[in-house]
């Protein structure tokens, strides 16, 4: 059996407001109010809460719908779970990392090719630009 690593963060980024409300409480973001929704900027969006990278820039897309859409995430970035909430059965999407909201995946809308609209709280992550290096990612100790 390993010994827990004695360098491994304890502790995620600070989560303020409404970050911690949808992050931790699975709260949304009311529509069409977050930074990223109409950003189409080249880079990578990451975990707000771990820094773990889930979506390039590349599969963003306008849906229309008032938040960020992506057709596909980095591989392993996102965990579903099924989601019964407000009388309705969605898929909810995690950090498979650290297991903060992201928002909702939708499939066979037909929107792209990918037939995938990943819907993404804002506050769920941060954008860092081509050319930037990305953070560690935050990887607690067990």
């Amino acid at each position: 059996m390993s010994k827990p690593d004695p360098t491994a963060p304890t502790e995620y980024n600070r989560l303020q407001g409404i970050e911690a409300d949808v992050i931790l409480r699975k709260g949304t973001e009311r529509a069409g109010t977050g930074e990223y929704t109409d950003l189409d900027a080249e880079g990578t969006y990451i975990c707000r809460q771990c820094n773990a990278p889930l979506y390039r820039s590349d599969d963003k897309f306008h849906s229309g719908c008032g938040w960020p859409s992506f057709d596909d995430e980095i591989d392993g970035a996102v965990d579903r779970h099924r989601d019964l909430s407000h009388g309705m059965l969605r898929v909810e999407i995690t950090c498979q990392n650290c297991q903060g909201h992201l928002g909702h995946v939708f499939e066979g809308e037909r929107m792209t090719e990918k037939d995938t609209r990943h819907c993404v709280n804002s506050v769920s992550m941060r954008f860092v630009p081509k050319g930037q290096p990305l953070p560690p990612k935050i990887v607690r100790k067990k």
